[in-house]
């Protein structure tokens, strides 16, 4: 097989810029050499850098068989290190891993939901994603793009935006721009809340982000005594990761 043709179906767009390419890998630091799962190799454009990064294993996850095929055609001796797999359904058999990728456009939000959920596996990140979602998971509070995923990842992981790629540097070239950020886990091993009702209440807070906490927070039949606290009569997207902290640790 001597190609692999970008699928809409799949929300598709292969890097072409090998410069681009190395950037993205040389932005994982792996400083404790752990394995490296890349979501969605493609053609293989960041496995060739992977390859060459020294001191940890990788593996290669895609849903798209052809891909799977040509990186195994194409790098006989990793053929095992590429798997037919979907991350979203897949329970990594290691205690501790870092994650790269070209993330499809279509899906990211829901990697980025698994990634949290694995949080206490996945202790670094570097991907490419569309810049809307990387503006929105690197927002602070008081910001109109800051959401569920901001207060959600910010909560475990340091993140940093590195930097924008434009539309022509893919096959075929995306209609929105892209960016490349990091999540590095931070030193947060759990919070002084329940991490589920947590998750709940964010996620709640800004389904009806136009509406004040109060409004929003209704079907979780909040006490009397946290119904009537003043933090209520803000927006979601004006509270602070500790803000939702303290809330939810007042509501449970």
């Amino acid at each position: 097989m001597s190609s692999v043709k970008p699928k809409k179906h799949l929300g598709q767009h292969f890097l072409k810029d090998e410069n681009i390419a190395q950037k993205i890998v040389n932005a994982l630091k792996n400083e404790s050499n752990l394995p490296i799962f890349e979501i969605g190799p493609g053609t293989g454009v960041l496995t060739k850098y992977l390859i060459q990064k020294d001191g940890a294993d990788f593996y290669a996850l895609d849903v798209d068989a052809e891909s799977i095929e040509y990186l195994k055609a194409n790098y006989i001796k990793y053929e095992s290190r590429f798997l037919y797999k979907d991350y979203l359904k897949y329970d990594v058999p290691f205690n501790k891993f870092n994650v790269i990728g070209n993330f499809p456009y279509n899906i990211s939000s829901q990697l980025f939901f698994k990634i949290w959920d694995d949080r206490n596996k996945v202790d670094e990140v570097v991907c490419m994603i569309q810049k809307e979602v990387a503006d929105r998971i690197c927002a602070s509070h008081g910001n109109k793009t800051y959401g569920i995923l901001s207060v959600l990842l910010q909560a475990f992981y340091d993140i940093d935006y590195l930097f924008k790629v434009p539309p022509g540097v893919f096959n075929p070239p995306p209609k929105v721009q892209s960016a490349v950020i990091r999540l590095k886990r931070n030193s947060v091993n759990e919070l002084t809340c329940d991490e589920k009702l947590f998750k709940r209440v964010v996620k709640a807070g800004f389904g009806k982000r136009r509406k004040t906490l109060r409004n929003a927070l209704k079907d979780l039949n909040l006490p009397e005594s946290v119904a009537a606290m003043e933090v209520l009569n803000q927006r979601a997207e004006q509270l602070s990761v500790q803000e939702f902290i303290s809330l939810t640790e007042k509501i449970s």
